[in-house]
C-alpha cells in the first residue's frame, strides 16, 4: 500500500479525479477528515507547503506538490511526473506606473519565495533585499515595504485588483508527482506502477 500527501483543495480534488478515472473507483475526503484509507491507497490531507515534508521525512511515499515548492525548498526527493494540473506561474509585481530597473544597484522584494527570488535576482546581477511574508503580499508595494513582488500568478486578476503588474516571469510551476527516496527503492514496482498508469493518462490528454 502506498501513502500519498495532497494539498488541500483544487490540486487534492483534480488529483483524486486522476486515480478515480484510472482505478475506476471514487476518491473523496470526507467532510474534515485528513486521512482517507482505501484498498490501495492512504490518502493524506495536509497544507500545500507541508507535502514535500511528508514526503522527505517518510511520513508519505508520494505527494503532489507544484514545482515552485520543488524548487523552493530544494529537496531530497525524487521528482518523477509533471501532472499538468495546478498551472500557474512564479512572477515579479510591480506598481503599474513602476518600471523594473535592473541597472539599480539592490531592490527590496516581499515574498514568501526566498531562495527562487534570491537565485533569480543573483542571475540578473542584482543586489536583492528579501521581505519574507506569509500572505497579502500584494500589499507590501502599495504601503511602501517592498520595490517590487514575487508571488504565484494564475490569471493576473488579484494584481491587477491591487494595481500591480506582472514585470516578469520567473518560472512556469504545476503540481508534480513527488516520491521519497527510500520509498522509491522499497516500493518501486507499486509506485511505477502508479507512474505508468497516471503518464498514460496526461499524455493522452496532451494529444
Amino acid at each position: 500500500m502506498l501513502t500519498i500527501a495532497l494539498p488541500k483543495g483544487r490540486i487534492a480534488e483534480e488529483t483524486m479525479e486522476l486515480l478515480s478515472n484510472i482505478f475506476n473507483s471514487s476518491f473523496q475526503f470526507e467532510s474534515r477528515k485528513l486521512i482517507l484509507k482505501t484498498e490501495k491507497f492512504t490518502f493524506l490531507n495536509v497544507r500545500n507547503q507541508d507535502v514535500p515534508t511528508y514526503v522527505e521525512y517518510g511520513a508519505a511515499d508520494l505527494g503532489v506538490v507544484g514545482l515552485d515548492v520543488i524548487t523552493e525548498k530544494e529537496l531530497d526527493i525524487v521528482d518523477l511526473l509533471d501532472l499538468q494540473i495546478g498551472k500557474c506561474k512564479v512572477a515579479i509585481g510591480i506598481k503599474n506606473d513602476d518600471e523594473l530597473d535592473w541597472s539599480r544597484p539592490d531592490i527590496k522584494v516581499a515574498t514568501k519565495m526566498v531562495n527562487i527570488t534570491k537565485n533569480y535576482f543573483a542571475s540578473k546581477a542584482m543586489g536583492v533585499e528579501v521581505i519574507k511574508l506569509y500572505g497579502s503580499i500584494e500589499l507590501a508595494p502599495l504601503v511602501g515595504l517592498a520595490d517590487a513582488i514575487v508571488d504565484i500568478v494564475e490569471t493576473g486578476t488579484t494584481m491587477k485588483e491591487n494595481n500591480l503588474k506582472v514585470a516578469e516571469e520567473i518560472m512556469d510551476s504545476s503540481a508534480h508527482l513527488i516520491a521519497n527516496k527510500n520509498s522509491f527503492f522499497e516500493k518501486k514496482s507499486e509506485i511505477l506502477e502508479l507512474y505508468k498508469l497516471l503518464k498514460e493518462v496526461i499524455d493522452s490528454r496532451a494529444k
